[in-house]
C-alpha cells in the first residue's frame, strides 16, 4: 500500500484550511497532515495540531502566543516555529508532498513561491498570490515542472471542463459569480451598507476578506487575473457572467463552439478534495445536486456602473504589469479598513482607483519590484484613509 500524501495547510485556521482538515480526515488512507500555519488564532491551531499531529507547526503573531503554542504542545514531537520567515523555512522543508497554499491576500506569496522553488506540488486557494505575481509564480512552476492545481470553485471548474483537452485550444472561458448579498442593489443602497451586510454571502461560506471581495465584485476580477496566468489566456478570452444558483462553477468553450460545464452544490470541500488528490476522484457523503429541485439557471451581465471594482480588476487585467500587483495590494488595506468599520462600503472603490492612479506602472516588474510596488501601494491607499 503507499504511503498517504502528505500535505502542507499553510493557513489552517481559515475557512479554506479548516475544511480541508475535514476531507483529509475522512482518508486518512490517502492524505496526512504535516504542516499546519495560522496568522494569528492560536486558540484553533493548538486544537488542529492536537487532533491531527503534524510534523511542524507555525503561529505568526505576537512572541506570547509562540510562547502559549510551543507550551500546549510541548508534550508532543510537534516542532513549533514563529513568524514570516518561518513560514518561508518550513515552505522549503522536505516534509511534505503537497501544499495547499491558503493564506488569505499577499502574505502568501512568498511561501507559495518558496514551494514551488523547492519542487513541491501546489494546491492554490491564495489567488492573489498569481493576481501579484503570475508571470514570477507560473514561469518557476514551469521551470521546476510544478503543478500547480486551483482550489478556487471558479478555477477548479476550468481545470476539471480541460482534463483531456490539451491539444484543443480554449476560445473562452466563462467565469461564473453569484453575484453577492446586494446583486441588483443599485448605489444609493450600498452607500449604507455595513460590515455585518458584506459578510451575509447567500451561497458559500467563507472568510470574512473573500465575502467582502464577493460582495464588490472584486472577487471576480481577481479571479480574471488569476484565470490568466493559470491557463494561459488573454483578457479577451476571459468572460464574467452572474449565475445566482451557483451550480455552474465556470464553463469552458473551445474553438469549435462546445462548451463545457463543471457543476455541483456550493460546496467548497468538493474542490478542496479535488486538488488534494488530484488526479484520483475520491468517495464522499457529501450533499448530491438534484436537477429537479434547479428548474431555473440564470445567467445575467455584471453590473459594471454599479460595481466598479470590476472594472478596475479589468483595467488592471489589461494594462499588466504591477498594475494588478497594486490593484490587489489597495484593495486588502480597504477591506481591512471596511471590516474595521473606518470607511463605508462605496469608500474601498475611490481607495483602489485612487491608488491605481498613483503608483508608478512598471511594464515589466521584477519580484523586487512587486515587493516594492505591494508596499507603496498599502501605503498611499492608508494615507488616503489616515490609517
Amino acid at each position: 500500500m503507499n504511503n498517504p500524501k502528505r500535505i502542507a495547510i499553510f493557513g489552517s485556521t481559515g475557512s479554506i484550511g479548516t475544511q480541508a482538515l475535514e476531507v483529509i480526515a475522512a482518508h486518512p488512507e490517502l492524505l496526512s497532515v504535516e504542516v499546519l500555519t495560522a496568522n494569528g488564532n492560536d486558540d484553533l491551531l493548538i486544537e488542529q495540531a492536537l487532533r491531527h499531529n503534524p510534523n511542524v507547526v507555525v503561529i505568526g503573531g505576537d512572541n506570547a502566543k509562540y510562547a502559549k503554542v510551543r507550551a500546549a504542545l510541548e508534550h508532543t514531537d510537534i516542532k513549533v516555529f514563529s513568524g514570516d520567515a518561518a513560514l518561508v523555512e518550513v515552505a522549503a522543508m522536505d516534509i511534505y508532498d503537497l501544499m495547499l497554499a491558503a493564506i488569505v491576500g499577499y502574505a502568501g506569496l512568498r511561501p507559495t513561491l518558496e514551494a514551488i522553488r523547492n519542487g513541491k506540488a501546489v494546491a492554490l486557494a491564495n489567488k492573489e498570490t498569481l493576481v501579484v505575481a503570475g508571470d514570477i509564480v507560473m514561469q518557476m512552476a514551469m521551470e521546476k515542472r510544478v503543478p500547480v492545481i486551483p482550489v478556487d470553485s471558479e478555477h477548479s471548474a476550468i481545470f476539471q471542463c480541460l482534463v483531456g483537452e490539451h491539444r484543443n485550444p480554449i476560445e473562452k472561458v466563462i467565469l461564473t459569480a453569484s453575484g453577492g448579498p446586494f446583486l441588483g442593489r443599485k448605489t444609493n443602497y450600498l452607500v449604507n451598507v455595513k460590515r455585518e451586510h458584506a459578510l451575509q454571502h447567500p451561497n458559500w461560506n467563507m472568510g470574512a476578506k473573500i465575502s467582502v471581495d464577493s460582495a464588490t465584485l472584486m472577487n471576480k476580477g481577481l479571479e480574471m487575473i488569476e484565470a490568466k496566468w493559470l491557463f494561459n489566456l488573454k483578457p479577451e478570452q476571459i468572460q464574467v457572467l452572474i449565475h445566482p444558483q451557483s451550480i455552474v462553477h465556470s464553463m469552458v468553450q473551445f474553438e469549435d463552439g462546445s462548451i463545457k460545464a463543471q457543476m455541483g452544490l456550493p460546496d467548497m470541500k468538493l474542490p478542496i478534495q479535488y486538488a488534494l488528490a488530484f488526479p484520483n476522484r475520491l468517495a464522499n457523503s457529501y450533499p448530491r445536486c438534484d436537477f429537479r429541485k434547479f428548474n431555473t439557471l440564470n445567467f445575467d451581465e455584471p453590473d459594471y456602473r454599479t460595481f466598479r471594482n470590476l472594472p478596475l480588476a479589468i483595467e488592471a487585467l489589461k494594462k499588466g504589469g504591477n498594475l494588478p500587483c497594486v490593484l490587489n495590494a489597495a484593495n486588502e488595506v480597504a477591506v481591512w479598513a471596511f471590516l474595521q468599520n473606518r470607511i463605508g462600503f462605496l469608500d474601498m472603490t475611490d481607495i483602489i482607483e485612487q491608488t491605481m492612479q498613483k503608483v508608478s506602472w512598471i511594464d515589466k516588474p521584477s519580484i523586487d519590484d512587486y515587493y516594492h510596488s505591494d508596499g507603496e501601494a498599502r501605503l498611499y491607499a492608508g494615507e488616503l484613509m489616515k490609517l
